[in-house]
C-alpha cells in the first residue's frame, strides 16, 4: 500500500508546477547565507553534548540546537533568518530544492531512515500522498489543536490526513480570483470597481462575451487561455470510486476552446516571456500561425523565437509578429499579488482584483515536521514561529510586500490595509473572504493526474488534433491506463 501512495506523490510531484509554491518559485541560482541548494547530505542531528546543550537552554527558556530544513519555496529562508534573529542560539540549514524533484529527494531520504532532516513541506497536491506515506510528523503531539480556529478553516483542513490529525501548517492562504487593469475596465466599460468588473466574469459565456467586447476595442481579455485553469470548477472527479465528469468540465473545456479559436487572447504560454511582459504594457499577439514557426531554428539549432528567454524573444519577435495588444487580466491565486508586483512596471497603481466564476485555490506551502526528526520540539518552535506567530505574520506581510497570510488575527488586523499597486484596494479583506467560499469535500487523491487529462484532451480539441468527442475518448483512457481500479461509464 505504502509504494502505490509512493508513486502518486512522485506523479504529484512532478506535474505540479514550481511558481504555485507560494507566488514567486524557488530560486535555483542562489541561496542566502547559512543555506545549501541540492545538497545530498544534510548534517547530523547533533552530538549528545548539543543535545544536553538544547536541554539545558530550553530549560532556560532560550531556544538552541540546529535544524535542517527542506523546501520547495526560497520563502523559507528569509523564515529561517527570521528565526535566528529571535533565537541566536538556533542553527538554521534551509536546503532549497526545485518542486519536481522534491518528491524524489524526500522518498528518498525519509524510507532510508535519514534523521538529519527536520522540516519537510509539501504543496496541496502532494500533501495526501505524503500523510500517507508517514512522512510528517503528528503535530497534535505538541499541541496543535489548542490553535484550531486561529489559521483560516481550509487551509487548517489541508493540513490535516484523512483521520484529522494535524500534519502541516501553512503560513499563507491562495485562494484564487482575476487581476485586471482598471484603466482598461474604465475605457471599455466605463467603470473599474472589483465588484462591477467581476461581473465581467461570472461565469463562462460572459467572458467570451467580455472577451469579445475587449478585442473589438483592440485589447485581449487575457495573455493565454490558462488564466481560466483555476475556474474549473469544484466537483469531485472521483465519487465512489467512479469518474464523475461533471457537465461544468465539458462547459470548461468549451470556454478554453472558444478563447483560442475566437482570437481573444494574445496567445502566450504562461510563465514565459511574453506572459511576463504583458503585465506591463502591449505584447505581440503570437497566434495558431506564428506559433506554428516558433520552434524554427538558426544555423546552430537555437530556436530564432525563445519564448522561455526575454532576450532572445525580444531580439526576434519582429521577425513574426508586428500585431500587439495589451491585456486586460489574469487569473491566478492570491500569491500573484507577488508576481504582478515584480513585472507590472509603470502600470503599477492600474490594477483591481476582482471574484471568478468559481472559488478554488492552488499552492501554497504547508509546513511539518519530518517524522524522522531527532529534533521535533524544536521543529515544533519553528513551525509555530512561521505560521502562528502575529509578529511574524506582520513581519511577512511588510517583507513580502503583499503575500496574503493564513493567520486570522493578522489577516483582520490588516483588512484596511492598501495596496499600492492594486490602487489601494484591501486585498486582504477581500482574499480572507474568497477563501470562505472554498471547498475541500470533493478534493481526491486522483486529482492532479486527471486534471492534466482534461488539459490535454482541452489543448488537442483547441489546436485542431481532435475532435472535441475524439479527445474525450483519449481523455477516458488515459484516466484507465492511470487508475486501472477506476469505473469509467464512457
Amino acid at each position: 500500500m505504502k509504494l502505490k501512495k509512493l508513486t502518486a506523490l512522485l506523479l504529484a510531484g512532478i506535474m505540479t508546477f514550481s511558481l504555485t509554491a507560494c507566488g514567486g518559485g524557488s530560486d535555483q541560482g542562489s541561496a542566502s547565507s547559512g543555506t545549501s541548494q541540492e545538497s545530498g547530505d544534510s548534517g547530523s542531528a547533533g552530538t549528545e553534548a548539543e543535545a544536553e546543550a538544547e536541554g539545558e537552554a530550553e530549560s532556560s527558556g532560550e531556544l538552541s540546537g540546529k535544524l535542517v530544513i527542506w523546501t520547495l519555496a526560497a520563502d523559507l529562508e528569509q523564515f529561517a533568518d527570521r528565526f535566528k534573529e529571535k533565537n541566536p542560539g538556533v542553527e538554521t540549514e534551509v536546503v532549497v530544492i526545485a518542486p519536481g524533484d522534491y518528491p524524489t529527494k524526500v522518498e528518498t531520504a525519509l524510507l532510508g531512515g535519514d534523521d538529519s532532516v527536520d522540516i519537510i513541506v509539501g504543496e496541496p497536491k502532494m500533501l495526501q500522498s505524503m500523510y500517507d506515506a508517514e512522512f510528517f510528523a503528528n503535530l497534535d503531539d505538541f499541541g496543535a489543536k489548542d490553535y484550531e480556529g486561529q489559521i483560516v478553516d481550509y487551509v487548517w483542513q489541508v493540513g490535516q490526513d484523512d483521520e484529522g490529525i494535524q500534519r502541516a501548517i501553512s503560513y499563507q492562504i491562495t485562494p484564487i480570483g482575476f487581476y485586471y487593469r482598471r484603466d482598461i475596465a474604465d475605457k471599455v466599460f466605463g467603470y473599474s470597481d472589483p465588484e462591477s468588473v467581476g461581473k465581467l466574469f461570472a461565469d463562462y459565456d460572459t467572458i467570451i462575451e467580455t472577451g469579445k467586447t475587449l478585442k473589438d476595442a483592440g485589447y485581449r481579455i487575457f495573455a493565454s487561455d490558462a488564466e481560466t485553469q483555476h475556474f474549473k470548477g469544484q466537483s469531485s472527479w472521483v465519487v465512489d470510486g467512479v469518474l464523475n465528469v461533471d457537465p461544468h468540465r465539458y462547459e470548461f473545456m468549451d470556454l478554453a476552446v472558444d478563447l483560442y479559436k475566437e482570437d481573444l487572447t494574445a496567445y502566450a504560454s504562461q510563465w514565459t516571456a511574453p506572459w511576463y511582459q504583458a503585465m506591463s504594457g502591449p505584447v505581440p499577439i503570437l497566434n495558431a500561425d506564428i506559433q506554428g514557426g516558433v520552434w524554427d531554428t538558426d544555423e546552430n539549432g537555437d530556436p530564432l523565437l525563445n519564448v522561455w528567454d526575454a532576450e532572445n524573444f525580444n531580439a526576434n519577435v519582429g521577425n513574426y509578429s508586428d500585431e500587439t495588444a495589451e491585456v486586460f487580466a489574469f487569473g491566478l491565486p492570491a500569491w500573484g499579488v507577488l508576481t504582478l508586483r515584480d513585472n507590472v512596471g509603470d502600470t503599477a497603481g492600474l490594477w483591481g482584483v476582482c471574484a471568478g466564476p468559481d472559488y478554488g485555490y492552488d499552492g501554497g506551502t504547508y509546513i511539518g515536521i519530518s517524522d524522522q526528526s531527532k529534533n521535533k520540539d524544536l521543529a515544533w518552535e519553528f513551525v509555530k514561529f512561521c505560521t502562528l506567530n502575529e509578529e511574524t505574520a506582520d513581519w511577512w506581510i511588510e517583507a513580502s510586500q503583499g503575500d496574503t497570510v493564513s493567520l486570522i488575527s493578522a489577516l483582520e488586523k490588516h483588512a484596511e490595509d492598501g495596496n499600492e499597486t492594486y490602487g489601494g484596494q484591501q486585498l486582504y479583506k477581500f482574499w480572507l473572504e474568497q477563501a470562505k467560499g472554498i471547498n475541500l469535500s470533493n478534493v481526491t487523491e486522483y486529482d492532479t493526474a486527471i486534471d492534466a487529462a482534461w488539459s490535454n484532451a482541452i489543448t488537442a480539441v483547441k489546436t485542431g488534433e481532435k475532435t472535441k468527442d475524439e479527445a474525450i475518448e483519449g481523455f477516458y483512457d488515459e484516466v484507465a491506463a492511470t487508475y486501472p481500479d477506476l469505473e469509467i461509464n464512457r
